[in-house]
């Protein structure tokens, strides 16, 4: 028994590592294209897709976007701003305290009038933050009265797609290796912070991030997430875009003029100043957030700012996610780990549509955790590849593994014809013969009988033929014993093998003769889950057994046979009271009731002791769930 189950663990594991092989070669094909850069835009396009299905963020009160919109400048008949116009906006501002003020539109030189006016309130205004730009070839100088500590770069990093997702925070400055420059971002989310006590300090997982207290800043790397080979120069983090169609609190300098606003938007709050008309050409291509521009997939720049600074005082202070990819490592772990998910689900033995159906679940169930990854935890994992491997794995595997198994049953139907057909002669002509040689052996035949038995057996050859060809053109049911006669295997197995131990008791063997109790005992035996070719091999299992009865049980005078079922447990089971020398011998006959046992997870018992030969075959019924 434990080398049948050897043996089917060993066919198994070659089957599996037969379709493993094609398994491995599409999961390696994928992770080399993956690393070519050829899935990026589209990783790119899933994960703004993510991020614009997440249910709504509620307003960040804590920052007020002033929007010099196409109004204000047709009102001041002016552009660009003047400085005059600039420093009276931010007086007005400063009156309601504010805890900073981003200006977020250039005065790299005076636009007057004004000027003076607007370098005096630069000097008085310590919560004021002005921008310059720094990465080559677009430098802008910030003002030049403005102290370092109150200046921030407003350059952008862009995808190769045109998209921003990324949001630079510090950089080396291109003139100066050991200057580093802080972004407008960092240095409104540190003046904020600072007044609850939280300060900028540089990371302890990762010493080249920053963090605010027990919060660091996820940088990203060269193949984070759906990057490839990207510049990740400087301080780089992904933007988590509040998901509103109108995030924060936003007024017009005419608003502010007018004093049309609630105050409470003002005071103890951010407020960042720029343009957001589009004749200032300062807008970015985003598409992880729905736009409330007349172009979608638009946001004026100073949108950007607020965006930026907003999720990581909302990380700091609310606990909101900022988004973080893994290891490399890691995500091609998960990859590997879904193609081999897919290379299972291909391997199930179930119909293609079940197989099909079960990688449609799983690739559902696989695009839904990362979904949720990413909108609840921030973690932004590896979609298009995985998916990919896991649909071709599950899809190309189990047309491939149907194929292996259509030619594994073609091989099996022609093993049990073999079988079949051998079993037939064996238990039929071939039983005639045998007894023929032993008579001739002992000289207890004459010419006549010779010659009897031998048509006999040529017309039982025939025979086997014949029945066997019907078999095939009608596809019946039904099982030529030796005695001649057929037996209906759709009739109840109990019947089917009194059939059988009747007809095969009538035969002309030389021990029979001197049988003198015969007890038959048949009854009712569970079969609903027994194949008609597994009632067949039953049937010549017990036409064998009593065949061997009749042949070699020498002095045989009481036969018991017993076919039912004892509780939990089948039994067909034939003892007899002679003297057999032939136990000990492992024939064919032996050999295909121990494969009988193997199929039905059952056992083969034969022995012979001084009260006779037992021969039987035990085996538990299969239970449904459903029965």
């Amino acid at each position: 028994m434990k080398r049948g189950v050897w043996q089917k663990i060993r066919n198994t594991y070659a089957r599996w590592r037969i379709g493993a092989l094609p398994g491995f070669t599409f999961l390696g094909l994928i992770i080399f294209v993956r690393l070519t850069g050829f899935f990026q835009y589209h990783e790119w396009l899933v994960f703004d897709s993510f991020l614009r299905w997440r249910p709504t963020e509620e307003v960040d009160d804590r920052i007020t976007i002033i929007g010099i919109n196409e109004t204000d400048i047709q009102n001041l008949k002016a552009y660009p701003i003047p400085d005059r116009e600039l420093a009276l906006l931010i007086n007005t501002l400063q009156e309601y305290q504010p805890r900073a003020i981003g200006l977020d539109i250039v005065r790299d030189h005076p636009v007057e009038p004004g000027h003076q006016e607007l370098t005096t309130v630069f000097e008085k205004s310590k919560n004021l933050f002005v921008v310059e730009k720094v990465i080559p070839p677009e430098t802008i100088a910030p003002p030049p009265t403005v102290s370092t500590a109150q200046i921030g770069f407003i350059d952008a990093v862009f995808d190769e797609d045109g998209r921003l997702r990324r949001s630079l925070l510090g950089t080396p400055n291109p003139q100066n290796s050991q200057d580093y420059k802080h972004s407008l971002t960092l240095r409104l989310a540190t003046a904020y912070l600072a007044s609850e006590g939280i300060s900028l300090e540089n990371g302890i997982r990762d010493v080249k991030t920053m963090r605010f207290g027990g919060v660091e800043l996820p940088r990203i790397h060269p193949y984070s997430g759906g990057y490839v080979r990207t510049d990740a120069g400087g301080l780089q983090i992904l933007l988590n875009y509040r998901n509103n169609q109108n995030p924060f609190h936003a007024l017009s300098l005419d608003d502010v003029k007018s004093r049309n606003f609630d105050p409470a938007w003002l005071r103890d709050r951010i407020i960042i100043i720029g343009m957001t008309t589009p004749s200032a050409k300062d807008v970015f291509n985003v598409t992880a957030i729905a736009s409330s521009h007349s172009a979608p997939g638009e946001i004026y720049g100073v949108e950007v700012q607020a965006h930026a600074v907003s999720q990581i005082i909302s990380t700091v202070l609310d606990g909101r996610s900022l988004i973080w990819t893994w290891a490399d490592g890691w995500e091609y772990l998960w990859i590997i780990s879904w193609g081999i998910v897919g290379i299972i689900l291909g391997w199930l033995p179930l119909a293609p549509h079940k197989n099909f159906i079960g990688v449609g679940i799983a690739s559902i169930c696989l695009v839904g955790a990362s979904y949720l990854l990413l909108t609840w935890w921030g973690l932004w994992i590896p979609v298009v590849p995985t998916v990919l491997v896991l649909v071709l794995n599950g899809v190309g595997l189990t047309a491939f593994y149907q194929y292996d198994r259509a030619m594994r049953s073609r091989l099996n139907e022609r093993q049990s014809t073999i079988n079949h057909t051998y079993t037939t002669i064996h238990n039929g002509p071939l039983q005639t013969l045998k007894l023929l040689i032993k008579q001739s052996r002992d000289r207890d035949i004459y010419q006549d009988e010779l010659i009897s038995k031998l048509t006999q057996i040529d017309s039982e050859l025939r025979e086997v033929y014949e029945s066997l060809e019907r078999e095939v053109q009608t596809q019946e049911h039904s099982l030529r014993i030796g005695s001649g006669q057929e037996i209906n295997l759709n009739a109840p197995l109990h019947e089917t093998l009194y059939q059988v131990y009747s007809q095969t008791l009538e035969r002309d063997f030389p021990c029979y003769k001197t049988l003198q109790l015969k007890i038959p005992n048949f009854e009712l035996i569970d079969e609903k889950h027994l194949s008609i070719e597994q009632k067949r091999s039953l049937c010549q299992f017990l036409e064998e057994a009593l065949c061997n009865v009749g042949k070699h049980a020498k002095g045989v005078t009481r036969l018991r046979t017993d076919c039912l079922q004892k509780e939990d447990q089948c039994i067909i089971r034939v003892k007899d009271n002679g003297s057999n020398s032939s136990v000990s011998s492992e024939g064919r006959g032996t050999k295909q009731a121990m494969q009988l046992a193997r199929q039905l997870r059952g056992k083969f018992h034969r022995q012979s002791s001084p009260e006779g030969t037992l021969c039987e075959l035990t085996w538990r019924p299969k239970k449904s769930w459903f029965s």
